[in-house]
């Protein structure tokens, strides 16, 4: 089980590409393929092809794109290098970082014109790291919705996608060139099939506890907000062919999860003004660094939980989110007409709340600077009423995984690449550097849509060189 066999085996069916996984990284490399002309087949273990980027906010970074010059936003391949790279304090692979940011415009322009996935400019704001907007979203801002949009694409391009198809084990020669996988079905039934290229798209290991345990610990008692299909299994079947991995302690984490209800609550209302504060109504970090390290920031709080206090110019923001709107309807969000009055809505003691919103005016208003590093004074300080939500940090997914080359090719331990092995998405090392710090908001999509998109094109190079094997 999760292992990669070398013998030659006969298999019930072939296909020039097989493609481990149905989310975002999968459906696009899928969907390159097809623009090729090469038939591929997505296996994907659920009864519905949803993954890591259904539970996401479906927000695509991406530089130079035609919204982004319609808006007058100033952006460019070397800018998005720069953030980047700035936030994985210079850790990234630089190739692997240039490729996706240079394929990253064309990508999304080539999602909306050439399959019609909607996508529109996230403005208003800018996540914490980003020299410019260059957040491409749904226009509800809702991950499943971009799912929705890449199902309805690959169905249009006839695209073979067979659920409840639960890849186990791969099948290789001795030579590690993969050349098939095997496949148990509900009922329990195997079937083999045979393949020229494999993409793996199947993401991380965020699910599976013991290598969370193993690779990041400090994360091991957090709730995991991620799709428990994440098992790891990329790593396994990548390493036991002879591959590098890389960066296995970084992550994706978030600061800002409605606590119990289990809903994310977005990091614009921070970015706008929003603050933080524990149970005893101080705040304890510069929430502006980013909203995965926060994670670990509130985890560290009593009782694993904050506070996130916003007034009603965020509360309107807010709602501008459907997530937002969920977790108000939920009950999460509590109202006080005054500190006194949310305080008894909280239970948060009076004073030291009281304190804390006086010394972030004293920030705002440039009196004092804020010992934990944000800058307040560009942004309103909240005033009444306010609105609090508890939250708690919780673990998205994981950023460690196979390293793979600018190709999207998997790499050995001596850096050669594998004969015809890619990875993408959450399957692959991706550009977070080494740990919790290094995430960049929109990685994980950056890398799912880009590495996917690169390791179509390089399979369909792939087929084109050997002659396709498979044809129908």
């Amino acid at each position: 089980m999760n292992s990669a066999t070398k013998i030659d085996t006969e298999f019930e069916a072939a296909v020039p590409v097989i493609i481990v996984g149905g989310g975002a990284c999968g459906l696009v490399a899928a969907l390159t393929l097809a623009d090729a002309g090469i038939n591929s087949l997505v296996l994907e273990r659920d009864a519905l092809p949803s993954g890591s980027t259904a539970l996401s906010s479906g927000m695509i970074p991406a530089c130079a794109t035609n919204l982004q010059r319609t808006a007058g936003v100033k952006d460019s391949v070397e800018i998005l290098i720069h953030d980047i790279q700035a936030k994985a304090k210079g850790q990234a692979d630089p190739a692997v970082v240039r490729a996706v940011a240079e394929v990253s415009g064309p990508t999304v322009e080539w999602l909306i014109t050439d399959h019609g996935i909607e996508l529109t400019l996230v403005d208003g704001f800018l996540y914490p790291g980003f020299s410019a907007l260059r957040m491409h979203a749904p226009p509800s801002r809702q991950g499943a919705d971009l799912m929705s949009g890449l199902l309805r694409a690959a169905e249009a391009a006839d695209i073979d996608i067979v659920t409840n198809a639960l890849v186990t084990d791969l099948v290789a020669l001795n030579d590690d060139r993969v050349i098939g996988v095997t496949v148990q079905r509900p009922d329990g039934s195997m079937e083999k099939i045979g393949c020229q290229a494999l993409i793996l798209a199947c993401n991380g290991y965020g699910g599976n506890l013991d290598m969370v345990r193993q690779h990041i610990p400090e994360m091991a008692a957090a709730e995991y907000f991620g799709h428990p299909g994440n098992q790891g299994h990329a790593v396994q079947w990548g390493t036991s062919l002879g591959a590098a991995v890389k960066h296995m302690g970084a992550y994706q984490g978030h600061g800002s999860v409605a606590t119990p209800h289990g809903i994310l609550i977005t990091w614009a209302l921070m970015m706008e003004g929003g603050i933080q504060v524990n149970c005893f109504g101080k705040r304890f970090s510069n929430e502006h660094r980013g909203y995965s390290e926060q994670a670990v920031d509130v985890l560290s709080q009593p009782d694993q939980v904050a506070w996130l206090l916003i007034d009603d110019r965020l509360l309107t923001l807010g709602r501008e989110f459907e997530e937002f709107k969920l977790a108000e309807a939920a009950g999460a969000v509590r109202h006080g007409s005054s500190v006194e009055d949310l305080s008894r809505k909280t239970g948060i003691p009076s004073p030291p709340l009281e304190a804390t919103l006086r010394q972030v005016i004293a920030y705002t208003n440039g009196e004092h600077l804020d010992p934990h590093g944000r800058d307040f004074t560009f942004q309103a300080p909240l005033v009444p009423p306010f609105h609090a939500i508890k939250v708690t940090g919780a673990l998205f997914h994981t950023q460690g995984g196979l390293e793979v080359d600018a190709h999207a090719r998997v790499l050995r331990t001596d850096k050669s690449p594998l004969p015809n092995l890619y990875a993408g998405g959450g399957a692959a090392c991706g550009i977070s550097g080494s740990q919790v710090w290094g995430y960049l908001s929109g990685n994980g999509l950056l890398t799912a849509v880009n590495l996917g998109r690169l390791a179509g094109r390089t399979a369909a190079k792939q087929i084109e060189v050997e002659g396709n094997k498979y044809v129908d």
